[in-house]
């Protein structure tokens, strides 16, 4: 054991892989399963199953998101014991579970069994770094798809939340003439006031033919197909809300539109940036709990 503790990551995407090596320089001794990348250091130790990896540590850190269909854990698609039962079965109240949107039933169970867990999603410090690493990767999937410059383009962000405000703030960065279009008047309000143009969404069926970009942020069904029909058929659609979206595929591809659900974008264009964030936030949430494990 490491001056600072024991951690084992259970499952990982690329983000999470550069948190391993980030916590491993920081003086923690990181036990892995399930991850098996050249990127992670050769000090990083690998457990051979998850019960074993449960029991190497008290601090267990699992994917984002936890889980993809709801009964297994993320990336362990290889292994037979990935099923989350089997890891709740290993849980413990001197547990301390790290994880990205987790399913409310294990939330339950944590609460219940004393089992303290932190999800990533749910931190605000998370969100807003997250949201800068969002709004850099929507900007390159908008020029990788785009046959015209952002610069001097009439852009539609659709939601005004803390990713759209950051998204927006970049896109008016490049010159690009910049549209709001909000649910409730105090968000089309706060769009006004940084400078740009805010309307409601639902007056939102006037000049949609003028947008180049439009991006949306909001994960419910805001672009159906009576919209989608006023839009330009040059139009770059990049749909940022989580899946589903918030955009009918089916009426765009019939449309022959120009549309992408985009997700997971932290991940894909700065796992590096990302990692760093997620290793931060678990050190300094350890660091405020180190009272606690010494009385243990």
């Amino acid at each position: 054991m490491s001056k600072k503790g024991d951690i084992a990551v259970i499952g990982a995407d690329l983000r999470q892989i550069y948190m391993i090596n980030n916590l491993y320089e920081k003086g923690y001794t990181v036990y892995t399963y399930g991850i098996n990348n050249d990127l992670i250091t050769d000090k990083i130790r690998k457990t051979s199953s998850l019960h074993e990896a449960i029991s190497r540590s008290n601090i267990l850190i699992c994917p984002i998101p936890f889980s993809k269909n709801n009964k297994d854990i993320a990336f362990l698609n290889l292994y037979e014991d990935k099923n989350v039962k089997h890891f709740m079965e290993g849980l413990n109240s001197n547990h301390i579970l790290f994880a990205g949107l987790i399913p409310d039933y294990l939330s339950s169970y944590c609460n219940r069994n004393k089992i303290v867990c932190y999800d990533f999603m749910k931190m605000n410090d998370v969100a807003i770094l997250n949201a800068i690493a969002t709004a850099e990767g929507t900007i390159a999937e908008a020029i990788k798809r785009s046959l015209i410059n952002l610069h001097g383009s009439r852009c539609l962000v659709l939601g005004f939340g803390r990713c759209a405000q950051i998204l927006a703030s970049k896109l008016k960065a490049f010159d690009a003439d910049i549209c709001v279009s909000a649910r409730t008047k105090d968000a089309c309000a706060l769009a006004t006031a940084y400078g740009y143009f805010g309307i409601l969404l639902d007056k939102l069926d006037q000049d949609l033919d003028s947008f180049d970009f439009v991006f949306n942020t909001i994960p419910a069904m805001v672009l159906a197909r009576d919209k989608l029909e006023k839009l330009s058929p040059h139009v770059t659609i990049i749909d940022i809300a989580s899946s589903p979206g918030g955009i009918d595929y089916s009426a765009s591809e019939s449309l022959n539109l120009n549309a992408s659900l985009c997700l997971g974008l932290p991940g894909i264009y700065s796992p590096k940036s990302s990692g760093e964030i997620l290793a931060d936030v678990v050190e300094n949430i350890l660091i405020e709990r180190s009272g606690e494990f010494e009385t243990k």
